[in-house]
Protein backbone atom coordinates (compact mmCIF):
# COMPACT_ATOMS: atom_id res chain seq x y z
CA UNK A 1 0.00 0.00 0.00
CA UNK A 2 1.41 3.25 -1.27
CA UNK A 3 2.06 6.07 1.98
CA UNK A 4 0.87 9.21 1.53
CA UNK A 5 3.46 11.66 1.54
CA UNK A 6 3.71 13.75 4.83
CA UNK A 7 4.06 16.90 3.57
CA UNK A 8 0.51 16.64 1.71
CA UNK A 9 -0.90 16.38 4.86
CA UNK A 10 0.58 19.04 6.17
CA UNK A 11 -0.52 21.26 3.58
CA UNK A 12 -4.07 19.60 3.89
CA UNK A 13 -3.75 20.82 7.95
CA UNK A 14 -2.23 23.76 7.16
CA UNK A 15 -5.10 24.73 4.87
CA UNK A 16 -7.61 23.83 7.40
CA UNK A 17 -6.16 25.58 10.44
CA UNK A 18 -6.01 28.65 7.95
CA UNK A 19 -9.79 28.61 6.94
CA UNK A 20 -10.46 28.08 10.91
CA UNK A 21 -8.70 31.60 11.86
CA UNK A 22 -10.25 33.27 8.46
CA UNK A 23 -13.76 32.08 9.52
CA UNK A 24 -12.62 32.89 13.44
CA UNK A 25 -12.20 36.27 12.74
CA UNK A 26 -14.45 36.88 10.39
CA UNK A 27 -14.51 36.86 6.81
CA UNK A 28 -16.74 38.67 4.54
CA UNK A 29 -20.42 36.85 3.49
CA UNK A 30 -19.57 35.53 0.02
CA UNK A 31 -16.11 34.30 1.45
CA UNK A 32 -17.74 33.09 4.19
CA UNK A 33 -20.07 30.63 2.69
CA UNK A 34 -16.98 29.76 0.57
CA UNK A 35 -15.02 29.13 3.26
CA UNK A 36 -17.21 26.92 5.18
CA UNK A 37 -18.12 24.66 2.75
CA UNK A 38 -14.23 24.19 2.29
CA UNK A 39 -13.62 23.33 6.25
CA UNK A 40 -16.74 21.05 6.00
CA UNK A 41 -15.06 19.01 3.77
CA UNK A 42 -11.58 19.26 5.04
CA UNK A 43 -12.63 19.11 8.91
CA UNK A 44 -13.02 14.96 8.40
CA UNK A 45 -10.01 14.59 6.37
CA UNK A 46 -8.13 16.68 9.21
CA UNK A 47 -9.73 14.49 12.20
CA UNK A 48 -8.73 11.27 10.40
CA UNK A 49 -4.96 12.78 9.83
CA UNK A 50 -4.88 13.26 13.41
CA UNK A 51 -5.82 10.11 14.73
CA UNK A 52 -3.46 9.14 12.42
CA UNK A 53 -0.48 10.73 13.66
CA UNK A 54 -1.14 10.18 17.29
CA UNK A 55 -1.49 5.84 15.97
CA UNK A 56 1.90 6.31 14.77
CA UNK A 57 3.37 7.82 17.47
CA UNK A 58 1.64 5.46 20.12
CA UNK A 59 3.46 2.61 17.91
CA UNK A 60 6.62 3.99 17.54
CA UNK A 61 6.90 4.68 21.43
CA UNK A 62 5.80 0.84 21.31
CA UNK A 63 8.56 -0.07 19.44
CA UNK A 64 11.09 1.60 20.93
CA UNK A 65 10.07 -0.13 24.39
CA UNK A 66 10.47 -3.58 22.13
CA UNK A 67 13.82 -2.48 20.74
CA UNK A 68 15.04 -1.80 24.59
CA UNK A 69 13.28 -4.72 26.43
CA UNK A 70 15.00 -3.74 29.87
CA UNK A 71 11.77 -4.11 31.31
CA UNK A 72 9.85 -7.52 31.01
CA UNK A 73 6.76 -6.35 31.70
CA UNK A 74 6.31 -3.54 29.47
CA UNK A 75 8.01 -5.56 26.79
CA UNK A 76 4.67 -8.15 27.35
CA UNK A 77 2.39 -5.14 27.20
CA UNK A 78 3.96 -3.63 24.17
CA UNK A 79 4.20 -6.98 22.28
CA UNK A 80 -0.03 -7.19 23.11
CA UNK A 81 -0.86 -3.75 22.15
CA UNK A 82 1.28 -3.43 18.84
CA UNK A 83 -0.13 -5.68 16.74
CA UNK A 84 -3.96 -4.15 17.35
CA UNK A 85 -2.48 -0.64 17.29
CA UNK A 86 -0.82 -1.68 13.29
CA UNK A 87 -4.39 -2.87 12.60
CA UNK A 88 -5.55 0.55 13.36
CA UNK A 89 -3.21 2.02 11.38
CA UNK A 90 -3.48 0.40 8.63
CA UNK A 91 -7.20 1.09 8.57
CA UNK A 92 -6.86 4.73 9.03
CA UNK A 93 -4.51 4.79 6.36
CA UNK A 94 -6.96 3.39 4.12
CA UNK A 95 -9.87 5.62 5.23
CA UNK A 96 -7.58 8.59 4.72
CA UNK A 97 -6.89 7.68 1.05
CA UNK A 98 -10.76 7.39 -0.07
CA UNK A 99 -11.25 10.79 1.72
CA UNK A 100 -8.53 12.01 -0.47
CA UNK A 101 -10.09 10.22 -3.96
CA UNK A 102 -10.92 12.98 -6.44
CA UNK A 103 -14.10 14.24 -5.55
CA UNK A 104 -17.15 13.75 -7.91
CA UNK A 105 -18.27 17.37 -8.73
CA UNK A 106 -21.53 16.37 -9.28
CA UNK A 107 -22.13 14.33 -6.22
CA UNK A 108 -23.81 16.75 -3.79
CA UNK A 109 -26.37 17.72 -6.48
CA UNK A 110 -29.97 16.90 -6.77
CA UNK A 111 -30.67 14.23 -9.95
CA UNK A 112 -33.34 13.64 -12.87
CA UNK A 113 -34.69 10.47 -12.60
CA UNK A 114 -35.87 8.70 -15.63
CA UNK A 115 -37.19 4.86 -15.84
CA UNK A 116 -38.42 3.42 -19.27
CA UNK A 117 -40.20 0.14 -19.80
CA UNK A 118 -38.40 -1.57 -22.34
CA UNK A 119 -38.87 -5.43 -23.50
CA UNK A 120 -41.93 -6.81 -22.11
CA UNK A 121 -44.82 -5.02 -23.00
CA UNK A 122 -47.25 -4.22 -20.43
CA UNK A 123 -45.25 -6.51 -17.89
CA UNK A 124 -42.10 -4.26 -18.42
CA UNK A 125 -44.37 -1.40 -17.79
CA UNK A 126 -45.47 -2.29 -14.39
CA UNK A 127 -41.87 -3.27 -13.71
CA UNK A 128 -40.92 0.15 -14.32
CA UNK A 129 -43.41 1.53 -12.23
CA UNK A 130 -42.36 -1.07 -9.53
CA UNK A 131 -38.97 0.75 -9.63
CA UNK A 132 -40.10 4.22 -9.62
CA UNK A 133 -41.98 3.26 -6.47
CA UNK A 134 -38.90 1.93 -5.20
CA UNK A 135 -36.80 5.41 -5.90
CA UNK A 136 -39.71 7.06 -4.29
CA UNK A 137 -39.68 5.31 -1.20
CA UNK A 138 -35.91 5.13 -1.02
CA UNK A 139 -35.60 9.22 -1.73
CA UNK A 140 -38.50 9.50 1.32
CA UNK A 141 -36.22 7.45 3.91
CA UNK A 142 -33.41 9.47 2.76
CA UNK A 143 -35.52 13.35 3.53
CA UNK A 144 -35.44 13.87 -0.44
CA UNK A 145 -38.06 15.59 -2.20
CA UNK A 146 -39.64 13.85 -5.46
CA UNK A 147 -41.30 16.10 -8.23
CA UNK A 148 -42.91 14.22 -11.31
CA UNK A 149 -41.47 16.03 -14.36
CA UNK A 150 -43.65 14.17 -16.85
CA UNK A 151 -45.20 10.41 -16.87
CA UNK A 152 -46.71 7.81 -19.81
CA UNK A 153 -48.72 5.79 -18.08
CA UNK A 154 -48.91 1.61 -19.49
CA UNK A 155 -51.71 0.22 -20.41
CA UNK A 156 -52.28 -2.15 -17.77
CA UNK A 157 -50.21 0.07 -15.40
CA UNK A 158 -46.73 1.41 -14.46
CA UNK A 159 -45.16 3.57 -16.80
CA UNK A 160 -43.94 3.37 -20.28
CA UNK A 161 -41.81 6.12 -19.00
CA UNK A 162 -41.28 8.54 -15.81
CA UNK A 163 -39.13 11.29 -15.16
CA UNK A 164 -38.53 12.89 -12.00
CA UNK A 165 -36.86 15.58 -10.34
CA UNK A 166 -35.41 14.74 -6.58
CA UNK A 167 -34.05 16.61 -5.30
CA UNK A 168 -31.80 16.92 -1.58
CA UNK A 169 -28.09 16.72 -0.19
CA UNK A 170 -26.04 14.21 -2.28
CA UNK A 171 -29.20 12.51 -3.82
CA UNK A 172 -26.58 11.90 -6.94
CA UNK A 173 -24.17 10.48 -4.74
CA UNK A 174 -26.57 7.64 -3.76
CA UNK A 175 -28.61 6.86 -6.60
CA UNK A 176 -25.60 7.66 -9.53
CA UNK A 177 -25.16 3.79 -9.35
CA UNK A 178 -28.60 3.03 -10.64
CA UNK A 179 -27.84 3.99 -14.50
CA UNK A 180 -28.49 0.86 -16.37
CA UNK A 181 -30.61 -1.75 -17.60
CA UNK A 182 -32.84 -3.62 -14.63
CA UNK A 183 -33.93 -7.57 -15.64
CA UNK A 184 -36.80 -8.76 -13.43
CA UNK A 185 -37.98 -12.34 -13.59
CA UNK A 186 -41.48 -13.44 -12.96
CA UNK A 187 -44.56 -15.29 -13.47
CA UNK A 188 -46.98 -11.78 -15.05
CA UNK A 189 -50.69 -10.65 -13.43
CA UNK A 190 -51.20 -11.35 -17.19
CA UNK A 191 -50.20 -15.48 -17.29
CA UNK A 192 -52.95 -17.45 -16.69
CA UNK A 193 -50.57 -20.74 -17.31
CA UNK A 194 -47.94 -19.51 -14.61
CA UNK A 195 -44.88 -19.36 -16.92
CA UNK A 196 -41.75 -16.82 -15.64
CA UNK A 197 -41.30 -14.02 -18.22
CA UNK A 198 -38.00 -12.03 -18.45
CA UNK A 199 -38.82 -8.30 -18.63
CA UNK A 200 -36.51 -4.93 -18.83
CA UNK A 201 -36.52 -1.41 -17.70
CA UNK A 202 -34.15 1.50 -18.26
CA UNK A 203 -33.10 3.17 -15.94
CA UNK A 204 -30.80 7.08 -16.14
CA UNK A 205 -29.90 8.65 -12.98
CA UNK A 206 -28.43 12.37 -14.31
CA UNK A 207 -27.20 14.89 -11.99
CA UNK A 208 -29.11 18.42 -11.95
CA UNK A 209 -27.59 20.37 -14.07
CA UNK A 210 -27.61 24.41 -12.65
CA UNK A 211 -27.09 27.46 -14.55
CA UNK A 212 -23.43 27.60 -13.58
CA UNK A 213 -22.72 24.30 -15.12
CA UNK A 214 -24.31 23.75 -18.54
CA UNK A 215 -24.85 27.70 -20.68
CA UNK A 216 -27.73 26.70 -23.62
CA UNK A 217 -27.64 29.26 -26.71
CA UNK A 218 -31.33 29.96 -27.82
CA UNK A 219 -30.01 29.88 -31.29
CA UNK A 220 -28.92 25.97 -30.96
CA UNK A 221 -32.74 25.08 -29.88
CA UNK A 222 -35.78 24.16 -31.79
CA UNK A 223 -39.04 25.05 -29.83
CA UNK A 224 -42.22 23.68 -31.51
CA UNK A 225 -45.64 23.82 -29.08
CA UNK A 226 -48.64 21.89 -30.01
CA UNK A 227 -51.67 20.17 -29.06
CA UNK A 228 -51.05 17.72 -25.53
CA UNK A 229 -52.47 14.07 -25.97
CA UNK A 230 -54.12 12.24 -23.10
CA UNK A 231 -55.60 13.15 -19.75
CA UNK A 232 -54.60 16.52 -18.06
CA UNK A 233 -57.71 18.85 -17.53
CA UNK A 234 -60.47 20.82 -20.04
CA UNK A 235 -58.05 22.88 -21.72
CA UNK A 236 -55.34 20.12 -22.20
CA UNK A 237 -56.54 18.91 -25.95
CA UNK A 238 -57.69 22.73 -26.66
CA UNK A 239 -54.94 25.16 -26.72
CA UNK A 240 -50.99 24.17 -27.88
CA UNK A 241 -49.16 23.66 -24.76
CA UNK A 242 -47.20 20.73 -25.18
CA UNK A 243 -43.81 21.88 -25.46
CA UNK A 244 -41.16 19.93 -27.86
CA UNK A 245 -37.87 20.95 -27.63
CA UNK A 246 -34.45 20.10 -30.04
CA UNK A 247 -31.01 20.94 -29.35
CA UNK A 248 -30.08 20.67 -32.94
CA UNK A 249 -26.07 20.64 -32.27
CA UNK A 250 -26.81 17.21 -30.36
CA UNK A 251 -30.22 15.81 -31.73
CA UNK A 252 -30.73 15.75 -28.22
CA UNK A 253 -35.18 15.91 -27.90
CA UNK A 254 -37.66 16.66 -25.17
CA UNK A 255 -41.32 16.21 -25.25
CA UNK A 256 -43.06 18.24 -21.86
CA UNK A 257 -47.07 17.94 -21.97
CA UNK A 258 -48.26 17.06 -18.64
CA UNK A 259 -48.82 20.83 -17.53
CA UNK A 260 -51.67 22.93 -18.78
CA UNK A 261 -49.67 25.96 -19.43
CA UNK A 262 -47.10 26.30 -22.30
CA UNK A 263 -44.45 27.96 -19.70
CA UNK A 264 -44.49 25.55 -17.38
CA UNK A 265 -44.17 22.56 -19.86
CA UNK A 266 -41.22 24.48 -21.26
CA UNK A 267 -39.64 25.57 -17.97
CA UNK A 268 -39.96 21.44 -17.35
CA UNK A 269 -38.35 20.88 -20.53
CA UNK A 270 -35.24 22.68 -20.09
CA UNK A 271 -34.80 21.57 -16.71
CA UNK A 272 -34.58 17.84 -18.28
CA UNK A 273 -32.64 19.15 -21.25
CA UNK A 274 -29.89 21.00 -19.27
CA UNK A 275 -29.53 17.70 -16.78
CA UNK A 276 -29.33 15.62 -20.21
CA UNK A 277 -26.56 18.06 -21.90
CA UNK A 278 -24.61 18.49 -18.37
CA UNK A 279 -24.61 14.35 -18.13
CA UNK A 280 -23.28 13.90 -22.04
CA UNK A 281 -20.27 16.41 -20.71
CA UNK A 282 -19.56 13.87 -17.50
CA UNK A 283 -19.71 10.64 -19.86
CA UNK A 284 -17.07 12.30 -21.89
CA UNK A 285 -14.79 13.19 -18.57
CA UNK A 286 -15.55 9.50 -17.59
CA UNK A 287 -14.60 7.89 -20.87
CA UNK A 288 -11.47 9.86 -20.85
CA UNK A 289 -10.44 9.15 -16.95
CA UNK A 290 -11.94 5.46 -16.98
CA UNK A 291 -9.31 4.18 -19.50
CA UNK A 292 -6.86 4.09 -16.52
CA UNK A 293 -9.65 2.22 -14.33
CA UNK A 294 -10.26 -1.20 -13.97
CA UNK A 295 -13.70 -1.18 -13.19
CA UNK A 296 -16.61 0.97 -15.10
CA UNK A 297 -19.33 0.91 -12.25
CA UNK A 298 -19.67 4.81 -12.03
CA UNK A 299 -20.08 4.83 -15.64
CA UNK A 300 -23.65 5.14 -16.05
CA UNK A 301 -23.54 2.96 -19.22
CA UNK A 302 -27.60 2.79 -20.04
CA UNK A 303 -26.88 0.35 -22.43
CA UNK A 304 -25.06 -1.62 -19.59
CA UNK A 305 -27.37 -4.73 -17.89
CA UNK A 306 -26.97 -4.30 -14.28
CA UNK A 307 -29.20 -6.16 -12.24
CA UNK A 308 -31.54 -8.80 -12.18
CA UNK A 309 -34.55 -9.05 -10.07
CA UNK A 310 -35.70 -12.81 -9.64
CA UNK A 311 -39.32 -13.08 -7.78
CA UNK A 312 -39.24 -17.33 -7.65
CA UNK A 313 -36.04 -17.34 -5.89
CA UNK A 314 -36.37 -14.28 -3.95
CA UNK A 315 -32.89 -12.85 -4.74
CA UNK A 316 -31.77 -9.59 -6.60
CA UNK A 317 -28.03 -9.60 -8.11
CA UNK A 318 -26.23 -6.63 -8.88
CA UNK A 319 -23.70 -8.60 -11.95
CA UNK A 320 -21.64 -5.69 -11.83
CA UNK A 321 -20.14 -6.74 -8.50
CA UNK A 322 -21.83 -10.19 -8.09
CA UNK A 323 -24.06 -9.02 -5.55
CA UNK A 324 -26.59 -11.26 -4.27
CA UNK A 325 -29.65 -10.29 -1.96
CA UNK A 326 -32.03 -12.59 -0.63
CA UNK A 327 -33.80 -9.65 0.45
CA UNK A 328 -35.76 -9.15 -2.60
CA UNK A 329 -39.16 -7.08 -1.20
CA UNK A 330 -37.39 -5.32 1.23
CA UNK A 331 -35.06 -3.96 -1.74
CA UNK A 332 -38.61 -3.48 -3.91
CA UNK A 333 -39.35 -1.26 -1.01
CA UNK A 334 -36.58 1.07 -0.79
CA UNK A 335 -35.53 0.03 2.77
CA UNK A 336 -32.18 -0.39 4.15
CA UNK A 337 -31.28 -3.53 1.97
CA UNK A 338 -31.15 -1.07 -1.09
CA UNK A 339 -28.95 0.99 0.84
CA UNK A 340 -26.31 -1.88 1.38
CA UNK A 341 -26.50 -2.82 -2.35
CA UNK A 342 -25.24 1.10 -2.91
CA UNK A 343 -22.92 1.12 -0.46
CA UNK A 344 -21.48 -2.16 -1.65
CA UNK A 345 -21.06 -0.37 -5.15
CA UNK A 346 -20.00 2.69 -3.87
CA UNK A 347 -17.18 0.45 -1.85
CA UNK A 348 -16.26 -1.38 -4.67
CA UNK A 349 -15.61 1.44 -7.19
CA UNK A 350 -13.35 3.53 -4.34
CA UNK A 351 -11.31 0.29 -4.45
CA UNK A 352 -11.04 0.78 -8.19
CA UNK A 353 -10.03 4.01 -8.26
CA UNK A 354 -7.26 3.35 -5.34
CA UNK A 355 -6.10 0.15 -7.35
CA UNK A 356 -5.38 2.72 -10.49
CA UNK A 357 -3.80 5.67 -8.54
CA UNK A 358 -1.20 3.12 -6.90
CA UNK A 359 -0.57 1.80 -10.03
CA UNK A 360 -0.17 4.64 -11.65
CA UNK A 361 2.40 6.20 -8.74
CA UNK A 362 3.84 2.63 -9.11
Amino acid sequence: MTTIPAEKLDKLVARWEAIQGSLASGADQDSYVELSREFAELDPIVGTINALREAQTEKQGLQEILDDRSDADMTALAEEEIGPLSEKIETLEHELKVQLLPKDAADEKSAILEVRAGTGGDEAALFAGDLYRMYQRFADRHGWKVNVLSASEGATGGYKEIIANVTGKGVFARMKYESGVHRVQRVPQTEAQGRIHTSAATVAVLPEAEDVDIQIDEKDLRIDVFRASGPGGQSVNTTDSAVRITHLPTGLVVIQQDEKSQHKNRAKAMKVLSARLYDLERQKLDAERAQDRRSQIGSGDRSQRIRTYNFPQGRVTDHRIGLTSHQLQMVLEGEQALDEIVEALTTEDQASQLAAMEESEA
